[in-house]
């Protein structure tokens, strides 16, 4: 570096020292840009209702993972991030087979025929799989589904031994056609809403949701649009002859922003309405909440990973859109089923190379941005938003982290289930963060995150409590600087105000990071592993620290790496 250079730089750093020393600061202050720092405004006196947990929902294919080593195990921490019931939702329970997992596999045996033709019913798989929900205070989204091989119109062939980078299609086999005996289905789900009954009791069960099949819109389901509604009224029927204050809902139909699948939607909700009901012969069905998926789609560009933030919030949008146009049905709960960054869980990195996300804090950032815009999306459409589940588990057994979507790999967490955990420290009544940021929901749905970063907020307060999450998500995975990052409060009382500040990032909460410093051990040693799964808890960023309250405000200046994201969680007496 030539003299006139290095003055010139030496200028600038100076300039930089000086900006940053003018800002307030709590101690936190680290930038390492010198960009002009995002100011983020909470206002803890503006209401904007319940922040509802929608995050407290998850689940995945393979049912028989419930109950494995590596699968109580996160169940049992996400059920301990939540102060309310977590819901989970899994498939394959009315699969026949031996209850062996595999991916995109599961199976309970709980109905069979003896050699006469008459059913069979076996729950002691299935209860295995709720008894490890209840027994850690979750509760099931029970999805009733798929096809037994004894009723299937095309039992044969009935079980799929797909892998990752084999066709997808390969899946849908026997277990996805219509049945060949209504009146037997019908009695199969009468008699498996009685067990719960008797088995977990009435009040139990009635806080439960009872759903029909998955993704009937594709391949999931091999009948027709009006098959699927002829199934829905027989299931709905049983479920509430069996215990008339169940709650029973559907369709689960995917991509509602698809032509194809909104056509099918429409066409259930017509007949939820209208329709002439196939069992009682009365015009309606049922219906006591509404469900439908919604994916983003990532892809290569450049040699990284590009997600497609706006992709998910369309489909979210206009699956609200279609709810909302149903005066009668507008305020029912709404469950999105599977609202995910794309569409595969079990897709690994390896064979699918978009999916390189999932280990880091990609994963974690996107998550922040995107559930926050939920909120948003639902408030504009006027409907009433109960749940997002999150479709990603574990993989029982197979090579760490190799980029499944998941929550932990090998009993080890992953960066995204602590945004989960900040979602679940988060109190109650969501606040007003002020808008004139780079991006709103309206931006982000229409454009998704592709000119500067999102960086935003989403804020809540109780009597004692404020918290404030803090993203710095771009839908690209490229290097960028630290963001310098101002969050000025307003409403705190003047008084002892003790700050905590959670942080997800390369250096913290962030087990993977650790495992590529360890040298991507494929075997780790015991000691690796207990290194391994400190990493993946939550982190402070520093210790807790006062702050200063001066007429009910209060700023907090500290810096953010991309795809990094904060928890500022204070509290007083």
């Amino acid at each position: 570096m030539n003299q006139r250079k290095r003055n010139s730089w030496l200028k600038l750093m100076a300039l930089n020292a000086c900006m940053l020393s003018s800002l307030p600061s709590t101690g936190l202050l680290a930038q390492t840009s010198s960009d002009k720092p995002t100011q983020i405004e909470v206002d803890l006196t503006k209401d904007k209702g319940p922040l509802k947990p929608i995050w407290a929902w998850f689940g995945y294919d393979e049912p028989n993972y419930t109950y494995m080593k590596d699968g109580k195990k996160l169940l049992t921490e996400i059920s301990k991030l939540s102060k309310i019931p977590v819901y989970v939702r899994v498939h394959s329970l009315l699969v026949t087979g031996d209850g062996e997992a595999a991916l995109k596999w599961g199976s309970t045996n709980a109905y069979t025929e003896d050699a006469n033709g008459k059913p069979v019913y076996n729950w002691t798989i299935v209860d295995k799989i709720f008894d490890t929900f209840i027994e850690r205070g979750m509760k099931p989204i029970a999805q009733i589904g798929f096809m037994p091989q004894a009723l299937s119109t095309k039992p044969e062939p009935y079980r799929h031994h797909w892998k990752p980078g084999d066709n997808y299609n390969d899946i849908y086999l026997g277990w996805a056609y219509p049945p060949k005996d209504y009146a037997k289905w019908s009695e199969l789900v009468y008699q498996w809403v009685k067990h719960s009954v008797a088995k977990y009791g009435q009040k139990e069960v009635e806080s439960w949701y009872w759903e029909l099949w998955n993704e009937p819109n594709i391949s999931y389901w091999k009948g027709t649009t009006e098959e699927y509604i002829k199934l829905y009224d027989y299931t709905a029927d049983a479920v509430k002859r069996a215990l008339p204050t169940a709650k029973m809902g559907g369709p689960e139909v995917t991509g509602p922003g698809n032509e194809k699948s909104h056509v099918f939607f429409k066409a259930f909700m017509d007949h939820i309405v209208n329709g002439k009901n196939y069992v009682t012969g009365k015009v309606g069905t049922p219906i006591d909440f509404i469900t439908f998926h919604a994916k983003g789609a990532p892809k290569l560009v450049d040699g990284h990973v590009q997600m497609n933030m706006g992709t998910q919030l369309r489909d979210i949008d206009k699956g609200f859109e279609v709810v909302a146009s149903y005066p009668s049905l507008k305020n029912l709960p709404i469950i999105i089923g599977e609202s995910d960054p794309e569409g595969c869980a079990a897709c690994s990195e390896d064979f699918s190379p978009q999916n390189a996300y999932r280990n880091g804090t990609m994963y974690s950032s996107y998550t922040a941005a995107s559930f926050a815009r939920k909120y948003d999306l639902a408030q504009s459409r006027g409907v009433n938003l109960a749940g997002a589940v999150t479709w990603a588990f574990e993989f029982e057994d197979q090579p760490w982290f190799r980029g499944f979507r998941d929550l932990a790999t090998n009993g080890v967490d992953k960066p995204v289930l602590n945004v989960f955990r900040m979602f679940g420290m988060m109190p109650t009544t969501r606040v007003d963060v002020k808008s004139g940021l780079a991006y709103d929901y309206v931006r982000v749905r229409d454009a998704s995150v592709r000119a500067e970063a999102d960086i935003n907020a989403l804020a809540s307060k109780d009597a004692q409590s404020a918290a404030v999450m803090v993203w710095n998500y771009h839908d690209d995975n490229v290097p960028a600087p630290d963001a310098p990052v101002s969050v000025r409060l307003k409403g705190l009382p003047n008084k002892k105000v003790l700050l905590h500040h959670y942080r997800i990032d390369k250096e913290f909460s962030n087990s993977y990071e650790v495992w590529k410093k360890m040298g991507s051990p494929k075997n780790p040693t015991t000691e690796q592993v207990a290194e391994l799964e400190a990493a993946g808890q939550l982190k402070e960023l520093s210790a807790p620290e006062p702050v200063t309250v001066t007429s009910g405000e209060a700023t907090l200046n500290f810096s953010l790496p991309r795809q990094g994201v904060s928890l500022l969680k204070l509290s007083w007496d």
